[in-house]
């Protein structure tokens, strides 16, 4: 079993680290350079930033953010939002990210993933799916778009599996439901995905105690493990996730 990868993820709103439930009633969580150097303290693997507001205020990612959060940390950085053609890959690649996250640009135009695959590496290319229950989908997981706002009739299973299709090399599926709740990993919702798709799936949304980490990866076939609240406010820490990992036999990536 290859080692799991813890990753923090920045939720970006206005220059500040912002988190919300659902979605919504979003609250601040820092600095966002603070926040990137000390999880590069904390052995983290990977880290994300997502810009939550760019593709609602119809923009690319702010290459300012990028560019302060890659220049205290030499882990891999993702970055999402706003990402909507070839050259918004290559700028926020140029401003230090290692891998881009495609979400509601690569819904309403596929094709986009193929062709960022082959100008970038299929390495560079995560695409993200926000889903919500709907029991009228096949997998009964609908896929939603526009930070959470637009529901696209489309199954969000199906839509993993196209994805991996065209290219992407690390599906990242966040449920609505879950999110910010701390009430654990959707794990119907990992696993659903796990199991239609061969390239890492990333858990994210709703991790709340050192329980649902191992249950991401035992019962969601989680590779990767995002987080939010539960690092940002420090009620967990990455050091404690990698240890209890460990001790129940999960493999994960640690520092000499």
């Amino acid at each position: 079993m290859e080692p799991v990868r813890i990753m923090p993820c920045l939720d970006m709103k206005e220059g500040r680290v912002v988190k919300g439930v659902h979605f919504i009633d979003i609250r601040d969580a820092g600095d966002p350079v603070e926040n990137a150097a000390f999880y590069q303290a904390e052995e983290a693997d990977e880290l994300a930033m997502l810009d939550i507001a760019a593709t609602l205020e119809n923009r690319g990612t702010r290459l300012e953010w990028v560019r302060q959060v890659s220049s205290v940390i030499k882990i891999p950085l993702t970055v999402g939002g706003g990402i909507g053609c070839l050259n918004d890959i290559d700028l926020v690649l140029g401003a230090g990210a290692s891998k881009v996250s495609m979400n509601s640009s690569a819904v309403e135009d596929p094709g986009l993933i193929l062709e960022a695959a082959l100008h970038c590496g299929a390495g560079r290319i995560t695409v993200a799916i926000d889903a919500r229950r709907n029991p009228a989908m096949p997998s009964g997981f609908e896929l939603v778009v526009s930070g959470g706002t637009r529901p696209v009739g489309k199954d969000a299973v199906e839509w993993a599996k196209r994805c991996q299709e065209l290219g992407a090399s690390v599906i990242l599926p966040t449920s609505m439901d879950g999110d910010g709740t701390r009430k654990g990993y959707d794990i119907e919702f990992t696993r659903a995905i796990s199991d239609a798709v061969r390239v890492p799936v990333v858990a994210s949304g709703g991790a709340g105690k050192l329980e649902d980490f191992h249950d991401a990866v035992v019962k969601g076939g989680a590779k990767i493990l995002l987080a939010a609240s539960v690092f940002h406010f420090r009620t967990i820490r990455i050091r404690e996730v990698k240890d209890y990992l460990s001790s129940r036999g999960i493999p994960v990536l640690k520092t000499v």
